[in-house]
């Protein structure tokens, strides 16, 4: 490999969410990498600050064409510059989409378990989280369509909030699921906010699908949600975007971005993008190829050492969700005792949603060592509960 993903950083003392626990404790919850972030973006980041002036920062042609030509280039998704919406995040982006495309009281649909802030933009803008978890039969996850239409035809159903690639349960949804996701929207004139932010942590030889690139009517029906903060290690940086095809609901989300100032950036959040796209795709591919041997290493290992649990197979993201039902009550109770016990810090599932409540969620976007580590407390925690 050209980059080094082995070298372990020291982020403690650093003003780290990730890290700022026991000096005992080992950190593999928040969905943030221990990787340093692609040396092109650094090296970008050191002309900046010698430079020295940080004022106010425009969005030049040249972030709409970095978004554009990695879309088309990697997800063979065509673009149009005028479709993108600059936002300094996807979650206050998506909690300005709930506000401007609902009204109090209205239904929001989440396919659960998700992501667990999509609760937070839903309730904390007046709103009504409708869940419609998805059916798990042989370690795998499907659309529940029954109950999926019975929520959308609800006459205060307004917004459909779909995860693509699917956080926490790594899945890579297919087209034929989309497409009928979207023409059940369409029926029942439901808007979907397709967040995609993991969409470029994926199996290498795989790829994931857009839901605007699906056909017409999903491009038509969608806001897409998109950023290069996960897979480069950027999150700091505040910097993201938002596409829609549709100009009238193009338009309202331009409103509601900037009604609630969350669409201007910060003096290296364009740099962050663009260099990104522009000269980070050897690290990002080197960086997937290098995480997926991690999350094999860790199915294999749980299989083999730790038979009562059981990992859900994904091809996405860096997450691994694990069913720890035969051992643990829940993953409140899992989390809470594995971290007492050998400081191994995990996500309860519970967060996501009832139907995460049998499971924890693991990030292994780390260097191996560190994984093998947490591994070792894992297996220790799990064996001092079952004697």
């Amino acid at each position: 490999m050209k980059y080094d993903f082995d070298n372990v950083p020291d982020r403690r003392n650093t003003g780290s969410l990730k890290w700022d626990v026991l000096e005992n404790e080992l950190s593999m919850w928040v969905a943030d990498m221990d990787f340093p972030t692609a040396p092109e973006i650094r090296e970008a980041f050191i002309k900046r600050v010698e430079h020295g002036v940080f004022g106010y920062s425009i969005i030049p042609d040249e972030w709409n064409e970095a978004y554009a030509s990695w879309w088309k280039r990697r997800h063979n998704l065509e673009i149009e510059k005028d479709w993108l919406i600059f936002c300094i995040g996807v979650i206050p982006a998506i909690s300005s989409m709930v506000r401007k495309l609902t009204t109090p009281n209205e239904n929001v649909v989440i396919l659960t378990p998700v992501y667990n802030i999509f609760f937070n933009s839903i309730v904390n803008n007046g709103c009504r989280v409708l869940e419609c978890p998805l059916l798990y039969e042989n370690g795998e996850y499907e659309v529940d369509f029954t109950l999926l239409e019975t929520h959308l035809s609800n006459p205060q159903t307004s917004l459909l909030i779909w995860c693509n690639p699917h956080n926490p349960v790594s899945k890579i949804w297919d087209k034929e699921t989309m497409a009928r996701v979207g023409e059940m929207c369409k029926k029942y004139g439901v808007t979907v906010i397709s967040d995609e932010i993991h969409c470029d942590i994926v199996r290498p030889g795989l790829g994931y699908i857009p839901f605007a690139s699906v056909n017409e009517t999903c491009k038509e029906i969608s806001v897409t949600c998109i950023a290069p903060t996960k897979c480069f290690n950027i999150a700091g940086l505040q910097t993201a975007a938002v596409f829609a095809a549709n100009p009238f609901l193009r338009h309202k989300v331009w409103r509601a971005l900037n009604t609630d100032e969350v669409a201007e950036p910060n003096a290296f959040a364009i740099l962050a993008a663009t260099t990104a796209f522009e000269k980070g795709e050897a690290w990002l591919n080197e960086m997937c190829e290098y995480v997926f041997k991690n999350r094999d290493f860790v199915e294999e290992y749980i299989k083999t050492n730790i038979p009562k649990l059981h990992v859900v197979k994904g091809d996405a993201t860096y997450l691994l969700w694990v069913d720890i039902s035969e051992v643990f009550k829940d993953g409140i109770e899992a989390s809470a005792y594995i971290r007492s016990k050998t400081g191994l810090f995990i996500t309860e599932g519970n967060e996501y949603g009832k139907s995460g409540e049998k499971f924890v969620r693991i990030n292994v976007a780390c260097p191996l060592s560190v994984v093998k580590d947490g591994m070792e407390r894992l297996k220790n925690a799990v064996e001092t509960a079952l004697n």
